[in-house]
């Protein structure tokens, strides 16, 4: 068994790291917002979801119109990932505007309840235009990265392969993640956004306009958002009006089990929850002789949670609080 498990370890970690950078930069909107606001965005997946359309639509663009083959394609990646972003961080803005910035004062069932009404909402949004223009709700995006990379064998494991666009979602995702991170702590924007997290009345009245600080919020988690939707995209290629719900989940997973409201730990989070679902994908047959197979990949990550909130119920790097009354 364990020969197995090695043989397969390669591609595992290839695999679960792409995967898991895709969940760690959806988890920092998650937090991100919460760490402000206590609310639960379950919009965020669907803001994901729609950056993977505007940006498939882009390169649909592009190369309808002929600059993809005139362009490199790290050009084309940058002006998909730019236009993506704006489009997407501006449509969180105007979410938080309509849906939640009335309701701030209201029990936060009430807010909740309104981010899953978003979410439905955005979801037919975006499939009835695609049905509109495409006549199918499913999309596949043309290729930007497909060259296959070969790496020899490790640990006397089979060789394991990856495609380029690997390297490009691992790069992307952690210039997006160190960026934030320096954002956050290193400006004074992210210094207002700890000190409204920390205490919004002290911090009003300490001259910080709550307001923006909390637009700004979601502008930058929800241009995160729509910025991950591109790199699934490029990496994955088929995408449904579909994708952000149980990615928006796993990602929430994530930003549980990292600790929520801290964005590090979100990060470390993604990461964890990506690699071991592509380790149970991979190994859960070997493991239990053949009883249980991949599709149970989501019961031993939401397993693995659960565990986790029993025993620290503040996640891996969060801190325990008391409740604000």
């Amino acid at each position: 068994m364990l020969t197995e498990i090695l043989q397969t370890l390669p591609q595992v970690l290839i695999d679960g790291l792409t995967l898991g950078a895709v969940y760690a930069v959806i988890a920092l909107g998650y937090t991100m917002v919460y760490g402000i606001l206590e609310l639960i965005n379950f919009a965020h997946g669907e803001i994901f979801m729609s950056g993977a359309f505007i940006g498939t639509a882009i390169l649909i663009t592009l190369t309808s119109l002929g600059w993809t083959s005139m362009l490199p394609a790290v050009v084309s990646l940058i002006i998909m990932l730019l236009i993506t972003s704006l489009i997407t961080g501006f449509l969180g803005m105007g979410i938080e505007r309509v849906a939640y910035r009335p309701l701030r004062k209201a029990p936060k069932l009430i807010a909740l309840i309104s981010a899953i009404g978003i979410s439905f909402l955005l979801q037919d949004i975006v499939r009835f235009i695609t049905e509109l223009f495409k006549g199918n709700y499913i999309l596949t995006s043309p290729s930007l990265f497909s060259n296959k990379i070969n790496i020899g064998s490790v640990f006397g494991s089979h060789a394991a392969s990856f495609k380029s666009s690997f390297l490009v979602v691992i790069i992307v995702a952690v210039i997006l993640m160190v960026g934030l991170d320096f954002f956050v702590n290193k400006t004074k924007w992210g210094m207002a956004m700890r000190a409204v997290a920390q205490d919004r009345d002290t911090a009003s009245l300490m001259s910080i306009n709550v307001n923006k600080v909390i637009s700004v919020t979601f502008f930058v988690g929800s241009a995160l958002g729509g910025a991950t939707g591109v790199l699934f995209a490029v990496q994955y290629g088929t995408i449904d009006p579909y994708i952000g719900f149980i990615l928006g989940l796993k990602a929430f997973t994530a930003a549980v089990l990292g600790g929520i409201g801290n964005i590090r730990g979100a990060m470390l989070g993604g990461m964890l929850i990506g690699l071991i679902e592509m380790f149970t994908a991979a190994n859960l047959s070997v493991i239990t002789g053949g009883v249980m197979g991949a599709e149970y990949k989501d019961v031993v990550a939401f397993g693995i949670l659960i565990i986790v909130l029993i025993f620290k119920p503040e996640g891996l790097f969060g801190k325990a609080v008391a409740e604000k009354v």
